[in-house]
């Protein structure tokens, strides 16, 4: 039996400004944006890379989900973005003023920084140098 993660929803303000932060400043990609009729909503999808999972950009329906908002993970870092080349893309986000709110440091498992998206979720940047996936 195969299985993998296909999506990862991530609760958003606004479809619009979520896609410009995630295609625009992290340089995702924009895999699709539907319109669905029938719930008055978007099926936007974007992902960092041809593999792998991709991020569902749920635009918050009712204050309870709003109030979730940058907070998915009540604080932890929520989603760690694997790179083959840390310093490149650590350069090119902090270029774009993608805010890192830990600096830099080597690990037993590779370079990791941490940094916060449009709504402050927290996410590792992080080039894995132990072999893991």
């Amino acid at each position: 039996m195969t299985r993998s993660l296909a999506h990862v929803s991530l609760v958003v303000r606004d479809y619009d400004v979520a896609i410009e932060f995630y295609v625009g400043t992290l340089g995702f990609e924009l895999v699709e944006d539907s319109y669905q009729p029938e719930q008055d909503k978007r099926w936007v999808v974007v992902r960092p890379g041809p593999d792998g999972t991709s991020i569902l950009l749920a635009r918050a329906s009712n204050d309870r989900q709003a109030a979730f908002i940058g907070d998915q993970a009540g604080g932890r870092v929520f989603l760690f973005l694997r790179t083959d080349d840390f310093w490149r893309d650590y350069n090119a986000l902090t270029a774009k003023g993608v805010t890192f709110v830990r600096p830099p440091k080597e690990a037993d498992y590779g370079t990791v920084a941490v940094f916060q998206d449009l709504y402050g979720t927290l996410w590792d940047l992080v080039e894995f140098t132990d072999g893991r996936p």
